[in-house]
């Protein structure tokens, strides 16, 4: 153990030297261009890591790993943050552990280790590096997928404004897919709204729909109900053939419905 324990302190005292000879061997290979603050984080990274290696040579496997999960994370998200892909990040996994394996190897071999100690320490690195590896891809899709929360919040609420048109009349168009996520929002976000803006008569134009299912269809006539509730008068617009058939085989009536071909017709029908 004395002998892991060398190792050990060398790899600490050497992780930025040992990493940024990695990273530029690395460099060497590589035909794309790789931006200086990826090629700066690689370097941190591997640092960290080796570290993180040489300080778990005195603990248990599941102690070490719990030690490099938080770390991970952090990596992880700081990768989502510069690579715009998940193959971005894993592509170069087997490669880099192949040069991990190497270099720690030569190091216990020139510290004297005995091949059941370079044994230990390679089977350490290769635990590590596989704990790793998961935790940063959980963290980089845990990243990306808040991403494109906060990018489809967004969307939903720049496709689906209420928008005055005379006193007491607002149109309410709706763009796009009609999918569970933008139902909810409209019930959550957009209608608690409307009271307070002195409509009398919402349109909700459906002329921007690409595609709409039964479920939904039943959700999005769920909402003229609760405008009804509110006093609000709901008038429909738009309404494609793909939309009728899924308002028929979602079993809907259609008959108390006020619907038109178009807004104007719609506008000129309040008046």
């Amino acid at each position: 153990m004395e002998a892991i324990n060398r190792v050990g302190t060398y790899l600490i005292n050497h992780a930025e030297e040992i990493s940024r000879e990695m990273v530029e061997e690395s460099l060497a290979t590589v035909e794309i261009e790789i931006t200086e603050d990826l090629i700066q984080l690689s370097v941190k990274s591997n640092a960290e890591f080796l570290i993180l290696l040489a300080e778990s040579f005195k603990e248990s496997d599941e102690v070490a790993a719990e030690e490099l999960i938080e770390w991970s994370k952090k990596y992880g998200e700081e990768q989502a943050k510069l690579l715009s892909q998940l193959s971005a990040l894993i592509k170069p996994y087997a490669e880099n552990r192949l040069k991990f394996l190497k270099r720690i190897t030569q190091i216990s071999i020139d510290h004297e280790l005995s091949t059941e100690d370079v044994v230990t320490i390679n089977n350490r690195v290769s635990y590590l590096m596989d704990v790793s590896m998961i935790e940063t891809i959980f963290a980089y899709e845990a990243y990306r997928d808040g991403l494109m929360y906060d990018r489809q919040k967004e969307i939903n609420e720049l496709s689906a404004p209420i928008v005055p048109v005379q006193e007491g009349i607002a149109v309410l168009p709706l763009i796009g897919i009609i999918d569970q996520q933008r139902v909810q929002h409209l019930l959550n976000n957009v209608i608690p709204t409307i009271p307070t803006l002195e409509v009398e008569h919402l349109i909700i134009d459906f002329s921007g729909i690409l595609t709409i299912d039964q479920e939904v269809a039943h959700h999005v006539f769920t909402i003229h109900n609760v405008l009804q509730l509110l006093g609000i008068h709901v008038l429909f617009t738009g309404i494609r053939p793909n939309l009728s058939m899924a308002v028929v085989q979602a079993g809907i009536d259609f008959s108390s419905f006020h619907t038109f071909a178009s807004v104007r017709q719609a506008i000129e029908s309040v008046r």
